[in-house]
């Protein structure tokens, strides 16, 4: 992992987002060049610099590539074929979204055989660019070896981080060090019972990385002089909270404590901060306004014909600070949705919802008429989902830190909302608090970007739509 903007990206997915930018700003001169090769050389100069059709080829390819989900902690998505139906098809909306910018700006234009010899170089060094680092990062030797201090409940989490969903390696868990007689959580067999210092058992197994994962600290508990002799030695040490904040792009609730959150180096608030943040939530806001704007009416046509009015929705939810505000959106319920007055989670098949609105809530479109909030102020483009009264007061009786998502503005769309699907129970409601935890410990321009671009492939294939 390496950290960007105080982002962690894998370094294997940002290596190979380096290399594909190098490819595609490589192919627009390589395909120019080719174009006239047999030609006249003063022919290639008739069609202006290279460099700035370059650099906009090299954007529009990668924030595409990215909205379609291909930039993104699980790279492989979907099995192999659901992976090549995404690259093929990033690829076709990329030629067409090229070929808009060139009718609109007919200075960024390039000949139809020139760009058809650079779409083609894109396109064939990205998937071999691709091929070369799924099989390269799948060997032993480009993985960390990790040693985990502690095998108590807490420890344990890291056994189930080894792998992905699809099952495939992120680290070599070398073992684990036992440093009381307490319960042991650990598969027996990752136990290990070499003597000596911390320090010569990780040089015999050639460690990187030491993961603390001791609960109880104090008298003796942390073998600390020996950890220092660790780091001194060039290996890393880490605690539990940043190595699991580092690997699932979560702040682990159990294993969280006041002093981690006050001694971290994020958590942190700034009058330029909040100014760029809220530059960046009007400029979206007014740019997806303007997107949006006939899908918004066709919305309203649609509501309207199916079950009259009301078209919006206004609700009660959380703010910043606790603040209460009305959430606007697009009514996908029927008017008696809560007839009796009780707040109730959105179900699977939920018989409340219209027929219309069941596929506004599959694109998210009953989501737009947020921007009217963020115009206000009362809530921001990316944030953490704000809830219902109801529901925060129950969820801050039952969950650890629950109120802490509430130091920053809720947003339209947020880091929880793209790596976790909808929830409808408390444990849910956890999993996306330890996102929310982990966007407002470091949010950032970069990290709001990042959610912005993935948020389209939620709404390109439905992920978490209820």
């Amino acid at each position: 992992m390496i950290r960007l903007f105080k982002h962690y990206v894998p370094l294997p997915l940002f290596l190979m987002a380096v290399t594909e930018a190098a490819v595609l700003f490589g192919s627009m001169y390589a395909g120019a060049s080719l174009r006239f090769l047999w030609e006249d050389v003063g022919d290639i100069r008739l069609i202006g610099p290279i460099f700035p059709r370059a650099l906009v080829f090299t954007a529009v390819m990668l924030s595409i590539l990215t909205a379609f989900g291909l930039h993104q902690r699980d790279v492989r998505v979907e099995g192999q074929w659901g992976y090549l139906v995404r690259f093929f098809a990033s690829f076709a909306v990329g030629l067409v979204a090229m070929l808009l910018i060139f009718y609109v700006v007919p200075k960024l234009h390039l000949g139809r055989g020139a760009f058809a010899l650079v779409f083609l170089f894109a396109f064939v060094g990205t998937a071999l660019a691709r091929l070369i680092f799924v099989r390269l990062f799948k060997l032993d030797a480009m993985r960390r070896r990790v040693l985990l201090l502690g095998a108590g409940s807490r420890s344990a989490r890291v056994e189930g981080l080894e792998r992905d969903e699809q099952g495939h390696r992120k680290f070599n868990l070398v073992g684990c060090l036992p440093l009381t007689n307490s319960e042991c959580c650990l598969d027996r067999t990752r136990i290990l019972h070499d003597k000596g210092t911390i320090l010569s058992v990780a040089k015999k197994y050639k460690i990187d990385e030491i993961i603390v994962g001791v609960r109880e600290r104090r008298g003796g508990g942390l073998p600390a002089d020996q950890l220092l002799e660790c780091k001194l030695a060039g290996i890393e040490v880490v605690d539990l909270p940043s190595f699991y904040e580092r690997e699932t792009g979560q702040i682990q609730v159990e294993s969280l404590n006041p002093s981690w959150m006050i001694f971290s180096d994020g958590f942190k608030r700034s009058p330029f901060k909040d100014l760029t943040k809220r530059t960046f939530d009007v400029a979206a806001s007014g740019g997806l306004l303007l997107l949006t704007l006939p899908v918004m009416l066709a919305t309203t046509l649609l509501i309207w014909l199916e079950s009259g009015s009301p078209i919006f929705y206004r609700q009660e939810r959380v703010g910043e600070l606790g603040r209460i505000f009305r959430v606007l959106k697009f009514r996908s319920m029927r008017q008696d949705a809560e007839r009796d007055g009780v707040p109730q989670w959105a179900k699977k098949q939920d018989a409340r919802v219209t027929r219309v609105g069941r596929i506004i809530r599959i694109l998210r479109i009953d989501e737009l008429p947020q921007v009217f909030n963020v115009f206000r102020g009362d809530m921001s483009f990316v944030g953490p989902r704000p809830e219902r009264p109801y529901f925060v007061d129950d969820l801050a009786k039952k969950i650890s830190y629950y109120p802490s998502r509430h130091t920053v503005k809720p947003g339209i769309t947020g880091w929880a909302q793209i790596r976790y699907p909808y929830g409808a129970t408390v444990e849910d409601a956890l999993q996306k608090l330890q996102y929310d935890l982990y966007y407002v410990k470091n949010h950032t321009l970069f990290l709001d970007l990042i959610i912005l671009f993935q948020t389209a492939q939620v709404i390109l294939f439905g992920k978490g739509a209820r």
